[in-house]
């Protein structure tokens, strides 16, 4: 696949909704008590193989469709952009009301969105939110929309539920226990991100460019379902390590200024603290540059781009003019890096 050029996109603004329930790692270990010391494994496993303190999760009863909508609200709140002028809205949510409609349509009947807004859902995994942004950019370099719209509302209370009751059996295994140890790890929350001519934007943060790889005969070593996820999660990470090196050479060849010493940031998507480290040598990249968050919000999927950016935003992390790399990559295996002029 060629690389991807943008001519006249930018990011106008990225709001994000947190939910207030906090779980912490030590208090889903206290749920699987029982089964760690029949397997001999010992306290603070879970915390110390991933860095992960704690994640969040909505109120039951909250769906995908109704915290992406929060933050489509909050975002558009933000800028004051008219309703009617969004022309696109795509949603990348894993997390699902339904099998259909899809999310999108949801969250564009909740906002009462014109008829001319087209909506739908871009599902690749962790992957989607990136790639919803590449083609939002195309059709915004094509003439196609003014403004569009990406949400996504990620929500993992249901499946960390289920899998901590199958944990808890008495006759569940060793093997079950490391092939759904990734599920553990997940978070949620949700994002919004509005993306617009960049002749019309009062923002100044400009989509550069894009590249996009696959290593797709590696397609089965994640599969989830909306009550069970199964991960290797040491082949992911090798993996989707090396698929991220051919990515990042690729894009240095491509892509302006795409280099560790010409980025000022990385807005990643992130999983543990041992992927970040393999990924940082493989790579060659400056680990400070990171903008991390997965220490308290776990593994939030797709969301996980778009929230660092808002929070490397709010807290300074990235300043007017930085060169960011996002960096996005999904089980499948699926990698893109998007170069942003913040």
């Amino acid at each position: 696949m060629k690389p991807l050029f943008f001519n006249n996109v930018a990011i106008e603004a990225v709001a994000y909704v947190l939910p207030t329930k906090v779980v912490t790692s030590t208090e889903i270990e206290s749920q699987l008590a029982a089964t760690m010391a029949r397997l001999g494994m010992k306290p603070g496993m879970l915390q110390g193989l991933t860095g992960i303190r704690e994640r969040r999760f909505w109120e039951a009863g909250q769906q995908a469709s109704d915290v992406a909508t929060l933050a489509a609200e909050k975002v558009l709140a933000r800028t004051g952009i008219p309703r009617e002028a969004i022309g696109c809205l795509i949603s990348t949510s894993v997390s699902k009301d339904y099998i259909e409609p899809s999310v999108a349509s949801l969250v564009h009947g909740n906002l009462g969105l014109a008829d001319h807004c087209i909506s739908y859902d871009i599902g690749n995994a962790c992957l989607g939110f990136v790639n919803a942004m590449a083609s939002l950019g195309m059709m915004i370099d094509a003439g196609f929309v003014d403004y569009g719209l990406i949400v996504d509302g990620e929500n993992s209370r249901d499946v960390v539920a289920a899998t901590l009751d199958r944990l808890r059996k008495p006759d569940a295994a060793a093997e079950a226990f490391r092939d759904q140890f990734a599920t553990l790890t997940l978070g949620s929350g949700a994002v919004a991100m509005i993306l617009c001519r960049s002749d019309l934007s009062t923002s100044g943060h400009l989509l550069n460019g894009a590249v996009t790889r696959a290593a797709t005969r590696h397609c089965r070593l994640c599969l989830g379902q909306r009550d069970y996820m199964t991960a290797d999660a040491s082949k992911v990470m090798i993996f989707g390590v090396d698929l991220a090196k051919q990515t990042w050479d690729f894009a240095s060849q491509v892509l302006a200024n795409w280099s560790d010493a010409e980025i000022d940031a990385y807005i990643p998507h992130q999983v543990s603290q041992r992927n970040m480290d393999v990924l940082n040598a493989k790579l060659g990249l400056t680990p400070q540059k990171h903008h991390l968050n997965f220490p308290t919000l776990g593994n939030i999927g797709p969301a996980a781009v778009p929230i660092t950016l808002g929070q490397a935003a709010e807290t300074g992390r990235i300043r007017p003019g930085n060169h960011v790399a996002l960096m996005g990559i999904g089980s499948g295996l699926n990698c893109s890096m998007m170069s942003v002029t913040w």
